[in-house]
């Protein structure tokens, strides 16, 4: 029977299981040994309220002080030359006009700059920040087009735009591979230090074997990042040391990796950045921060950089093409017995980051047997990067898409399909899934977007010259949490404060953060304050994968312990709470309480100044994650996309879009809604119109401005609903898993499930634009 037979006992049922689930499940410890943690579950009620962000009122006022609008005594501005070619050598620079310019203050090129180390590439080591390790401007060298060759200092950002103008530099060119079809040899590409490839079976052989099957290849284009802030920094170099004011989302890494580059110690390079404008992975460190410190260490002066949009396109790296090949076999009653999932995806011999499109098929379906794999090759372009959900957002496009087509061949309805081969285990680790909660997200969604009044023969809806279709597919993205994560707590008699070295790119990391602790102490959300964005708070704590939530979360659980043991240590004989150890108390109205007395009862206040102290500070550091080592844990999504294309004009709009999570706890619904449709809107880009265009012959990117590079806008951008189950995952510190990057995946499928719905015409190569459907 299908989804739309099952009916709403079927989904009622549904939703009463995932009340019963969020009420019975509470998370488990984290601590070593997996001593159950009583302190760890829903306290006060703080957890879970739709709070509005705190950071809101200061950046509706433009008090928010980003890394762009940071004023610095005798500052001067910067501007990049880029250079022209792919691939080559500088054979001269006449920079005589540019230094004689109004204005000028330096001009830098590689024959003057300071002698730097090359910088270290993200993943090389612990706290490595670095796009790539390519020497910045060490030398005569030109790697790509765009690479920066020569940088201005000026008194106005004006006058060093001009000077750069006038520098004129010939070079000597080399053959550049610019496309996967000048690429060189392939080879088994790595994520994360894992090879991409693995092998359950014969796939091969029982797809040959299967009675239904498909076997398409999607093709994806390279993207490019495109942050509401450009990426800027304004850096001072003061007895010595280096001070950054950077829009970064990973302060403690920039800060050590600039320190190996400038050969300093880790404490001599103070980074913060309170606000980021946005970051989805590319704000990491490339060569601007690198070249605007060693100027201002030449010119002894404060240093602005501030990319333009083209600067970004020509410096910071984005998403890399792919070309995947999905194949699925399947027997009669629609269960998958071959998954095939291969194709190939460019890199840069500076760069160790291929697309890893296969991610999400690792845990997506039982099958008998899997094969996947992932082939790499280089080219000479700037280095691709992480871009919101890396893998996972285009793997899932061809995934999803095949399993649309198959649906299709078998006459079942999509969701059925998906349902039929949901796995009891992850089909590749074999280990248990630490909460899988997809088949309530697809019930759940499918009757809240009115999924039964879907007609499965394509090109049967019309409304006047517009043809309208539904579509759905999977979403998924994994749990992650970093090791290194630590926070301070500083408590007096009026609250408590929390350090750590967190961000803020407007997904709310204050505000969650501030829920957690103000449940954990038992106090008023506005007696608890965050302080954040600095290199020199503690914790080593990445704003990526979907995961500085849960990183960050258990760094203030933890510190929370300390703090309860110093508290007690402090309280004394003459304390109602004498004798008790930390097991037996909780936070609670601004004090201590006795689990099974609350009789028994001490506020913080009377505490410290029964001991005579005006605060208590304690540190806290969370464990290693060894939760992923024994759970496969993912987020998991069901996407529901209603789309139009114009039958005269093949102009595609998306009229309407669900998105149903499951996603474990929501920490915040206003602002989890809030990223789960920036993610959705991300992903309607990637379907209908996001696509780097790059000149074959000279490898440069030909669309380098928001008005070539097309983007969502209003007008593209439906009312977007957002559902969850909110069950806790009892393996993840509040239950709850990643949000920030799962509304991208899945969506890009959805939408051209729909379109072919509306249709009849499958589109392969996205992004899926009018040409194609003409």
């Amino acid at each position: 029977m299908s989804i739309v037979g099952k009916g709403k006992r079927a989904i009622q049922g549904a939703a009463q299981s995932v009340m019963k689930k969020a009420v019975e499940l509470a998370p488990d410890s984290l601590l070593p040994g997996g001593r159950p943690d009583p302190l760890i579950r829903r306290q006060h009620g703080q957890i879970g309220r739709p709070v509005s962000r705190v950071d809101g009122p200061l950046k509706v006022r433009g008090a928010a002080p980003f890394a762009a609008e940071v004023a610095l005594e005798g500052m001067v501005y910067a501007a990049l030359a880029h250079s022209t070619i792919a691939k080559g050598r500088i054979l001269t620079i006449d920079a005589g006009r540019a230094e004689a310019a109004p204005g000028v203050v330096l001009v830098m090129t590689h024959r003057n700059a300071p002698r730097l180390a090359p910088p270290p590439r993200f993943l090389s080591a612990a706290k490595a920040a670095a796009g790539d390790d390519v020497p910045v401007m060490q030398d005569d060298r030109v790697r790509w087009n765009g690479e920066p060759v020569a940088l201005v200092l000026a008194e106005t950002q004006e006058q060093a735009d001009h000077a750069r103008s006038l520098i004129r530099i010939t070079y000597a060119e080399e053959p550049a591979a610019t496309s996967l079809a000048t690429a060189g040899a392939h080879e088994v590409g790595t994520f994360m230090g894992e090879p991409l490839s693995a092998k359950i079976g014969d796939a091969e052989a029982a797809f040959a074997a299967a009675p239904h099957k498909v076997d398409a290849v999607y093709r994806t284009p390279p993207h490019n990042h495109n942050a509401l802030e450009p990426h800027a920094a304004t850096l001072v170099w003061r007895d010595g040391a280096l001070f950054v004011h950077d829009a970064t989302q990973a302060v403690a890494h920039t800060a050590w990796s600039l320190a190996r580059i400038f050969g300093l110690e880790e404490d001599q390079v103070h980074v913060s950045s309170p606000y980021v404008g946005g970051g989805f992975g590319g704000k990491t460190l490339w060569q601007h921060q690198i070249l605007a410190a060693a100027a201002a260490r030449l010119a002894d002066r404060p240093v602005r950089i501030a990319l333009s949009r083209e600067g970004v396109y020509r410096v910071v790296g984005g998403r890399s093409p792919t070309e995947q090949r999905v194949a699925l076999g399947a027997d009669a009653d629609g269960r998958l017995t071959a998954i095939i999932h291969r194709g190939v995806t460019p890199k840069t011999p500076h760069s160790a980051m291929p697309e890893p499109f296969i991610l999400p098929t690792q845990s997506a379906y039982a099958a008998k047997t899997i094969a996947l794999e992932v082939r790499t090759c280089d080219l000479d372009l700037v280095a691709n990067t992480f871009m919101r959900a890396p893998g996972e957002a285009v793997g899932t496009v061809a995934l999803e898409c095949a399993m649309d087509e198959l649906a299709e061949q078998l006459g079942l309805d999509p969701i059925e399909l998906r349902l039929r081969n949901e796995p009891e285990t992850d089909p590749v680790s074999g280990r248990p899934f630490s909460s899988r909660n997809l088949a309530v997200a697809y019930r759940l969604g499918a009757q809240r977007f009115g999924w039964d009044r879907r007609n499965p023969v394509p090109r049967s809806r019309r409304e006047g010259e517009w043809l309208v279709g539904m579509g759905c597919a999977t979403a998924t993205y994994p749990y992650h949490r970093m090791p290194g994560g630590a926070a301070r707590i500083t408590l007096d008699a009026g609250g408590a404060r929390i350090d750590v070295a967190a961000h803020e790119m407007g997904m709310g990391t204050a505000t969650a953060q501030a829920q957690i602790a103000a449940d954990r102490l038992g106090l008023p959300l506005e007696a608890v304050t965050v302080r954040y964005g600095d290199s020199s708070l503690p914790g080593v704590i990445l704003a990526g994968g979907s995961q500085q939530t849960a990183s960050v979360g258990l760094s203030v659980m933890m510190a929370h312990r300390e703090l309860v043991g110093e508290l007690l240590k402090l309280a004394g004989n003459d304390s109602p709470l004498a004798g008790l150890g930390a097991e037996e108390v909780e936070s609670a109205d601004a004090g201590l309480r006795k689990l099974d007395d609350p009789g028994r009862f001490e506020s913080y206040a009377s505490i410290l100044g029964r001991a005579g102290r005006g605060e208590l500070v304690v540190e806290g550091s969370a464990p290693m994650p060894l939760e992923t080592m024994h759970w496969s844990m993912h987020s998991h999504g069901a996407m529901f996309c209603e789309a139009r294309v114009n039958a005269v004009t093949g102009e595609t709009r998306v009229s309407r879009f669900l998105g149903s999570f499951d996603c474990g706890r929501i920490v915040n619904p206003k602002t989890a809604a809030s990223q789960f449709r920036g993610g959705i809107i991300m992903g309607l880009g990637l379907a209908l119109m996001e696509e780097t265009q790059v000149d074959g012959r000279t490898g440069r990117i030909m669309n380098r401005t928001l008005a070539d590079y097309h983007l969502p806008v209003h007008l593209d951008v439906p009312e977007i609903d957002v559902i969850w189950t909110d069950i806790p995952d009892p393996h993840t510190p509040m239950g709850a898993r990643g949000i920030g990057e799962i509304g991208i995946t899945g969506t890009g499928a959805a939408v051209a499930n729909a379109v072919y719905n509306a249709t009849g015409r499958r589109v392969r190569d996205f992004p899926i634009t009018l040409d194609k459907l003409l």
